[in-house]
């Protein structure tokens, strides 16, 4: 429970701290909140997009899950996307991975990790396809780094096969998704990826959307 008092009072330093420099602070940020990014991240705890982007609260729009999966059963993110693109408008919806990620490396084991099997299930999938590819790494790390790869740039795939995100192309929104990487070692984001319309993906991934 000290640890608990403890967040809170952080709070209350935090909250202050903000009004001694500007005391319309918390009142201007209840406004309507008007972000440039969508941001799908993993839920690890060293990956904060605000703070690892120096961003401010209000520029960032946060879905965060393991491995920064997009699924196109998860109604959740699909909601959170959909918010996002047709409510908010954002004009930039980003996937970032980290290097060194816990459910990457969890595909890439034998493990039976019970319900989470379900979910790194998305991954494996990623990992059959470029199986080749990635055991011909030499090393674990080598072989999670470059999972941690395809699976973004899979995930960047997934979201513009979503009618939500060719939706909004379709109504010539301005829309780009992006994939990246997020390195632990250096605090340095890797650019893998962009589109910014349905003529960069497969045919047989578009939708008549109007």
């Amino acid at each position: 429970m000290e640890k608990i008092r403890k967040i809170l009072l952080e709070n209350k330093a935090w909250a202050q701290s903000k009004v001694d420099i500007d005391e319309h602070y918390f009142t201007n940020m209840a406004q309507e909140q008007n972000p440039e990014y969508f941001w799908i991240g993993c839920s690890d705890s060293r990956v904060p997009a605000s703070e690892i982007t120096n961003s401010s609260p209000g520029d960032i729009f946060v879905h965060r899950n393991i491995a920064n999966l997009v699924v196109n059963t998860d109604l959740n993110f699909l909601s959170v996307l959909s918010f996002a693109v047709e409510h908010l408008k954002v004009p930039h919806v980003i996937v970032c991975g980290h290097y060194n990620c816990g459910g990457v490396k969890a595909a890439l084991s034998h493990n039976n990790l019970g319900l989470i099997n379900h979910w790194i299930q998305n991954i494996k999938d990623i990992y059959f396809t470029h199986k080749v590819e990635i055991e011909n790494l030499t090393s674990e790390k080598e072989q999670v780094n470059r999972l941690v790869e395809l699976n973004v740039v899979r995930q960047v795939h997934n979201l513009a096969h979503t009618s939500i995100i060719q939706g909004a192309w379709n109504k010539n929104q301005s829309l780009y998704i992006h994939g990246w990487v997020y390195d632990l070692n250096t605090g340095m984001i890797k650019e893998l990826i962009s589109f910014k319309s349905s003529s960069e993906i497969d045919s047989a991934f578009r939708y008549d959307v109007k």
